[in-house]
């Protein structure tokens, strides 16, 4: 065992782009007014469909943030993942040339990778053969790219840089990743999160699987009809207290300690022993009791089992007092690898701005949730302890606590 003492990891920098804002500023914006992005999909076509609205980001020009790439190399998916990054580094104060002389980390999470290109290269070898498929989308579609296009943005030299594929849970997967070399003294600065774009095949599976929502998602609802697809990033940049402090960076918030766990219990269903298992990691792990946590942004899907099932395991951690647990994916949808990266983002901005996001499209809690949601408007509070929720298909858990910024947190 080392003698070195762990670093306390922290987040200097915010990178979103999201449905219902582009950047941290407008994010927060969208997250305190309880903006909703549910629209008529325009992606694709949805003819035969029942119903096909989802939470598409509008007005996107990835060549406002990309400065050294040519955007057209880059599939949706990693346009997310380097605006998103573009964005971490610039809210971070860091130049480009601070990155390329330092030891760094790459960790994006994805569900899809780049499948929306994909889902062009089938069609058209269905309709017109593979002879005619486009060679520059093909060259785009591994997934390795949403992670290796940030380290050629920047022009890094002295970088790991890793793209995660653990569905819904991957953003917070890649968090605790990051947290863990930070944390060593491996790295000086980690780029953490998720990217994932709108694509027919996700719409389609889950449309089959008959948890996409009519109209809109409302989680812990009683009258809750499924889930919204979305897309977007969510990008945090990551490093040492003491760096922190060295440059004069501004700190967001801290990451305490993560849980991740798989339980391989159904290709689809959520285990409550084992969600409930993978938040008592993350508390052991942050060194944090139950009665500290001030909200949950949870998993929050929407879907029938999904919301029950998470209720109950945090009932089954928490007891009685069971904080105030939220859902953004009211708001943005589920954007799938982005999911959780965006909602700790907007864990480190309800710490420091002082308030706790709402889940909209809220009309009466399902008695079998029994949880206080934040129904349709914003609260102020004072925040030092929340808890970010990452569930997904195949059993794979993921649980973040982030913590407001305190110098004398032991």
């Amino acid at each position: 065992m080392s003698d070195i003492p762990a670093n306390r990891v922290v987040i200097t920098g915010l990178g979103a782009v999201s449905s219902i804002g582009l950047g941290a500023s407008e994010f927060l914006s969208g997250l305190r007014s309880g903006r909703s992005a549910a629209k008529p999909i325009t992606s694709f076509d949805t003819t035969g469909y029942d119903h096909a609205n989802a939470c598409e980001i509008e007005g996107f020009d990835a060549r406002q943030w990309i400065k050294n790439l040519e955007v057209e190399t880059l599939g949706r998916a990693s346009q997310f993942s380097v605006t998103a990054a573009r964005m971490a580094v610039e809210d971070a104060s860091l130049a480009d040339a601070d990155l390329c002389s330092a030891r760094c980390l790459i960790s994006i999470g994805t569900t899809d990778g780049e499948s929306r290109d994909l889902d062009h290269l089938v069609e058209t070898e269905v309709r017109h053969g593979p002879e005619r498929m486009d060679p520059v989308v093909t060259a785009r579609v591994p997934a390795g790219r949403l992670s290796a296009a940030i380290a050629h943005e920047f022009g890094m030299t002295q970088v790991e840089a890793v793209t995660l594929p653990t569905a819904c849970a991957a953003g917070n997967y890649a968090i605790g990743y990051g947290y863990d070399a930070v944390r060593a003294g491996e790295i000086d600065y980690a780029l953490v999160g998720g990217a994932d774009a709108l694509c027919r095949k996700t719409f389609t599976g889950f449309y089959r699987l008959g948890t996409i929502a009519p109209e809109l998602c409302q989680p812990f609802d009683i009258d809750r009809k499924g889930v919204l697809t979305g897309e977007g990033a969510g990008v945090l940049l990551l490093e040492s207290l003491e760096s922190a402090l060295a440059r004069g960076a501004t700190i967001h918030a801290e990451v305490l300690g993560y849980g991740l766990n798989c339980d391989a219990y159904h290709p689809v269903a959520p285990n409550q022993d084992s969600i409930a298992q993978c938040m008592q990691l993350a508390l052991d792990s942050a060194g944090v009791k139950p009665e500290e946590v001030d909200f949950i942004s949870a998993h929050g899907t929407g879907t029938k089992a999904n919301d029950v099932t998470e209720a109950r395991a945090i009932r089954q951690v928490f007891g009685d007092r069971t904080p105030k647990t939220i859902s953004i994916k009211s708001m943005i949808g589920h954007s799938m690898g982005a999911a959780s990266a965006l909602a700790s983002i907007g864990c480190a901005l309800a710490l420091t701005e002082g308030f706790i996001p709402p889940t909209i499209n809220h009309v009466e809690t399902d008695p079998e949730c029994n949880v206080d949601c934040v129904p349709n408007q914003a609260v102020e509070a004072d925040l030092r302890v929340v808890q970010n929720n990452g569930l997904a298909f195949g059993g794979n858990n993921s649980v973040v606590i982030f913590g407001k910024y305190e110098a004398d947190r032991i």
